[in-house]
């Protein structure tokens, strides 16, 4: 028989223990830590997303910018095409009166045209052109042209269809003998080289029933010299006239007038978020080639019109959004470089400078963020005489 032996001392079942969670304290601290924690990593999400927003804010500004900036460069790049042939035409006051037109048209024979803005307000600028796809060549008109005559006799019919429309350029023009606008409806004739423009569906810029906008003197016939007298004929095919400014939205805007579509103009935006544009004409003042000068102010004849070599644009793109604080404390300086005469402008250090206001734009233009774009182009049209 098998005795059980007493088991030994210590080895025998664990005592009980009670279960125990966290203390009021424990979960204290843990949550304290865990706000700690979220708070820091919401601040940190905070700033990168407004990071973010201010990245693409300042990308809006710089695409719309530099856009609008490449507009105006392309249209004045091809401002003056088949207008500006002889520069003592330039500046010529045009009249125009179209068919279906209430009014007669009033434009200068000039590639660019600066309405300046008051007290630094946007600038306005008109953009001529030709869209003549033949010939750009001035005609000569051979027999002098009556004012209520319906016939130049000229000197080639060479390039020119029914339909284009001509501009007679008497030289030299003054208040009493101005450019006309007219449209051709027939070339040829008997024995003769005659651009015949009478009224009608290829005339729609003619004058019907004997009226007509021609000077009083009508258009003499060409007499080469030096400088020339007469009057030539500039066949434009159709007329292009653009006009840029900033409107009540902040935005560039374009108003286009294309002479086969018309007397009025269209109008629409181009690109938003644009609040300034300023203009001045690249000028040279004293006959060397290079230039001496910027200003808007309009020259009034011929030779004033033939000093402008260029065109100085400054654009100000701003941001989509605003800011929650003031981030845009003075308005920008447009700084025009050192050696040229700028009216108006103060030293910024050893350039010249002129303000682009930014205090005319409604309350709250501290909280945007804005790009400033530049550019001189030149008037190649005007210097090739083309």
């Amino acid at each position: 028989m098998t005795m059980s032996r007493p088991a030994p001392a210590g080895l025998g079942p664990p005592p009980a223990r009670h279960a125990r969670g966290f203390t009021l304290v424990e979960l204290l601290v843990a949550l304290a830590v865990g706000l700690i924690t979220t708070l820091a990593i919401a601040q940190s999400l905070i700033a990168a997303q407004g990071q973010q927003m201010r990245t693409t804010r300042g990308s809006d500004a710089q695409v719309n910018g530099a856009l609008a900036l490449y507009e105006l460069q392309r249209a004045v790049q091809s401002a003056g095409y088949g207008l500006i042939s002889q520069t003592e035409g330039l500046g010529c006051p045009i009249r125009a009166r179209h068919a279906d037109a209430a009014e007669a048209q009033d434009w200068l024979l000039t590639p660019v045209l600066i309405t300046p803005g008051a007290d630094g307000a946007p600038d306005r600028l008109r953009v001529m052109s030709s869209d003549n796809g033949r010939y750009a060549v001035p005609i000569k008109v051979a027999i002098d042209h009556p004012r209520t005559a319906a016939n130049f006799f000229v000197d080639t019919t060479l390039g020119v269809a029914p339909g284009d429309l001509m501009v007679a350029l008497p030289l030299p023009w003054d208040e009493s003998h101005w450019c006309s606008v007219f449209n051709v409806t027939q070339t040829g004739g008997a024995g003769s080289s005659q651009l015949i423009h009478n009224p009608g569906s290829d005339g729609p810029w003619n004058q019907a029933g004997g009226q007509t906008i021609f000077p009083e003197d009508g258009y003499p016939a060409f007499a080469a010299g030096s400088p020339p007298r007469g009057t030539l004929l500039l066949n434009l095919g159709r007329l292009l006239l653009r006009d840029y400014a900033i409107d009540a939205g902040q935005a560039l805007v374009l108003s286009e007038l294309d002479s086969a579509r018309g007397a009025n103009a269209e109008t629409g935006e181009l690109f938003p978020h644009i609040v300034q544009l300023q203009a001045l004409y690249a000028k040279d003042s004293d006959g060397d080639g290079a230039v001496d000068r910027y200003d808007d102010v309009q020259p009034t004849d011929a030779a004033g019109w033939a000093q402008v070599l260029g065109l100085r644009l400054a654009v100000v793109a701003r941001s989509a959004q605003a800011e929650r604080e003031a981030v845009t404390l003075d308005s920008p300086s447009w700084r025009l470089g050192r050696g040229v005469s700028v009216p108006g402008s103060s030293a910024c250090g050893d350039d010249r400078c002129l303000p682009l206001r930014l205090d005319i734009l409604p309350e709250g233009w501290q909280h945007y963020r804005y790009s400033v774009f530049e550019t001189l182009v030149p008037l190649r049209n005007r210097i090739w005489h083309a």
